[in-house]
Formats: structure tokens, C-alpha cells, sequence
């Protein structure tokens, strides 16, 4: 049952939360006139979507815009994708695929052929190893699966749904030029702009601003992690899978011929050198890497981190005399939703909660990948509750409708809003 609190609101909307997802939420809705409050609990703005101060700029694990997503065109309508760039045009030829404990310039053939198969489609109802292997053969299968783990952070993405998991590598491996775009000073600084676009609008921003119970004088976007909002609105149907992963980050005095990125075909790991797209990220002279491995089931920080410290001897030669700076954490539960099979993003839960309260997130139910997922929810929660403003709006209903139904309501109004 959701908590609700009766202190009253000098707002037509209120969000809480002020990551990524709150602040596309509070954006759109004030686009079409809604008087917007924002709520964050911590004392800057960002959640997951944070970076570190200067001299080294790291994002919260890797991150990227991708320009064949859904939420891109959104963004760069604003304005808001100006300053994302692409990786310089010969950084192709910096990646490399461990393999069989092997550093390569080259994936297995037997990626190379499942990457040919554009119009191939996987099923949702059985897991992708052995969906894949009667197709490609088990190695194959294997090393495509490993190679989608900087998207699904998991131990074992064979394991996963076949849709769910083909959807990210034929991302991955989609012809031309990558579709990735880093953004130029770090994730932060989207979240400024974001932020400085919200505030134009007329969104009143309050961080340090704790809630323990959800208003009741306007509709309300929760947009923090699954795991917050099921303890705000005391729902323990909030849950959904999601990945669990080493993280460290690196500084290190540059070293010529050191690779822009490296797929762990072997681990299902990623390390990606972010200075190459965007050498402001650390002083001159120096390199900024970020990587990430998925822990098994049990395994410690500790050992984890020794597993990713041998990809990097592999990939970064004298690496650890080179150190200026390092972090390291494990992601758990905060690297977006995977699907098992049987289920797909429709299955997560509903971002129209009922009694007026809508979810935002990236395990919720929204299409993309990672932090699109999120981006989706944010516009959709938006439009569902401006709906709920109109005069004679929709009723409130007392249960969580599907999605689609929700959506569905909400397309069919043009918000009319003082």
C-alpha cells in the first residue's frame, strides 16, 4: 500500500528524485506547462549519473548516449546532445577481444558470422546459449554472449533471455559507424544542462530534501532505484533482476599503442579507455579507463577485482607502475534490468503504480537499453500524469494498470494546464 502525506504543494506535479529519469520526467512535463517540483535526497543532482570531480572525470561505470536509441532524437532536440561526440575515426582499429585467454585485434569468425544475421530474430521464451548455439555452435554462442556484458552486467548472459540478449549485440555490431557518443566533461555535465533547461521551465529543484511519504495533493513521479521506491512505497512487488559487477577506475600515465577498448569474450568484461573520445576527462599526458566485470554468484569484491586486474595485464602492459589515480565499487542491483527468459521489458513493473504515483527507472517497463530505459519511463510517467490534470482528468484507478493501457490513456489527451 503507498503512503501518502497531505503537505500541501505549490506544484501540479511533484518528482522525486533527481537523477537522469526525474529530471527528463519534470522537463517534459513542464514543456507542457505544469507547475514542477523536484525533490533529490542527496545535495547535487545527477544519482547514477554522477561524475567525479577534477583531475579525473569518471563516470559512475562506463557510460554513453547512443545515437540509434529511441531517446536521442528527444535529446537532441533540446540541445542536449551538442556536446556529445564520437570516437575518433580510426579508434576502431584500438579495439581488441580477448579470447581464450588471448588478446586479439579481431572477434572469433563465429561472432563475426552472427553479426551477419540482421534480420535474424530471438525468442523471448528460451535462453539465448541455447537458442544461439543451435544456430552458430557453442563457442560462438559463448564469445556473443560475453560480448553484450558491458550491457547487461551480468556473470552469465547465456542465461538470459534470447531476445533480450541478440537485441544488445546486434546494437553492438549494427553496420557503419558506432552509434556510441560520449559525452564531452562526463555524464555531469548532461545532468547540468538538463538541470539548467529544468529550472528555465520553472521547475523548482530542492536537493538535501528527504521524503518519507509520498504527497497527496498532485500526482508524483518516483524516480529513484527499484529498490528505493519499494521501501517508499512500501511495495514488495517492486523487484525485478538486474546485474551485479566489479567496477574500477583508472588513471595512468599514457603509454603509446595502449587500446581504446577491450571486450573480455572470455569473463563477459569491458575495459574502455574514455580519453580517447574525450581527452578533457584527464590532465594532459594521462589516461582515464574505466572497466567493469560481472561477479558470479557469492563471489567477493576482492576477487572479483583480482579477475579484472588480469584482463587489464593483458590489455594495458606495466599498467599498475603507471597508476595516479584509482576507485573501485560493486554495482549491485544498479545496472538496469536484464530479462529471463519468458519475459521481456513488458513483464517489469508498471510505471503507472495507481493512486496517482508513477515509476521511473531502468528496470521498469520501457523499451532500450540501460539508461534509455530510464529516459522512456521518465517521458511516459510525464505524460500519464499530466493526463491525470486535465479537467474532469482520468480517475485515479486503485491498482497498477498495464502499460500499455496506461500509454494508451494517456496518447489519447492533449494536456490543458494553468
Amino acid at each position: 500500500m503507498t503512503h501518502r502525506t497531505d503537505r500541501a504543494e505549490l506544484a501540479d506535479l511533484t518528482v522525486i528524485g533527481g537523477g537522469l529519469g526525474g529530471l527528463v520526467a519534470a522537463v517534459a512535463a513542464a514543456e507542457e506547462g505544469a507547475r514542477v517540483r523536484l525533490l533529490e535526497a542527496h545535495r547535487t543532482l545527477g544519482g547514477r549519473a554522477r561524475s567525479t570531480d577534477e583531475p579525473y572525470v569518471a563516470n559512475d561505470g562506463p557510460h554513453a548516449l547512443y545515437r540509434d536509441g529511441l531517446q536521442w532524437s528527444w535529446l537532441a532536440e533540446r540541445g542536449l546532445t551538442d556536446t556529445a561526440r564520437p570516437a575518433p575515426l580510426g579508434a576502431t582499429f584500438r579495439l581488441r577481444f580477448r579470447h581464450d585467454g588471448r588478446l586479439r585485434a579481431l572477434p572469433p569468425r563465429g561472432v563475426l558470422a552472427a553479426a551477419a544475421h540482421r534480420r535474424l530474430r530471438a525468442p523471448v521464451d528460451q535462453d539465448f546459449t541455447s537458442w544461439a548455439t543451435g544456430r552458430f555452435g557453442d563457442r560462438a554462442a559463448a564469445a556473443v554472449a560475453a560480448a553484450t556484458g558491458v550491457t547487461v552486467y551480468d556473470f552469465d548472459p547465456g542465461r538470459l533471455s534470447a531476445a533480450y540478449v541478440w537485441e544488445r549485440f546486434q546494437r553492438l555490431v549494427r553496420p557503419g559507424r558506432p552509434a556510441a557518443r560520449y559525452v564531452v566533461g562526463g555524464w555531469q555535465a548532461l545532468v547540468d544542462r538538463l538541470a539548467a533547461r529544468a529550472r528555465d521551465l520553472g521547475v523548482a529543484i530542492e536537493t538535501g530534501a528527504r521524503v518519507d511519504a509520498v504527497p497527496t495533493k498532485t500526482p508524483v513521479i518516483v524516480a529513484t532505484s527499484l529498490a528505493a521506491a519499494r521501501r517508499l512505497l512500501r511495495d514488495p512487488a517492486l523487484t525485478w533482476e538486474s546485474g551485479r559487477a566489479v567496477l574500477l577506475d583508472l588513471g595512468l600515465r599514457d603509454r603509446r599503442g595502449d587500446p581504446f577498448i577491450v571486450f573480455d569474450l572470455d569473463e563477459a568484461g569491458f575495459v574502455e579507455r574514455v580519453t580517447v573520445p574525450d581527452p578533457s576527462l584527464a590532465p594532459a599526458g594521462h589516461s582515464l579507463v574505466q572497466a567493469q566485470l560481472p561477479l558470479r554468484p557469492g563471489e567477493s569484491k576482492a576477487a572479483g577485482l583480482a579477475r579484472l586486474e588480469s584482463t587489464l595485464d593483458l590489455a594495458l602492459p606495466g599498467w599498475r607502475e603507471r597508476v595516479t589515480w584509482r576507485r573501485d565499487a560493486v554495482a549491485s542491483g544498479r545496472t538496469g534490468a536484464v530479462d529471463l527468459p519468458g519475459t521481456s521489458w513488458r513483464d517489469r513493473p508498471a510505471i503507472d503504480r495507481g493512486d496517482g504515483v508513477f515509476l521511473v527507472g531502468d528496470q521498469v517497463a520501457a523499451p532500450g537499453m540501460l539508461g534509455e530505459v530510464t529516459m522512456a519511463s521518465a517521458r511516459t510517467a510525464a505524460e500519464l500524469a499530466l493526463a491525470q490534470l486535465r479537467p474532469g482528468g482520468v480517475t485515479r484507478p486503485s491498482s497498477p494498470r498495464s502499460n500499455a493501457t496506461a500509454t494508451a490513456a494517456a496518447r489519447s489527451f492533449t494536456p490543458s494546464l494553468p
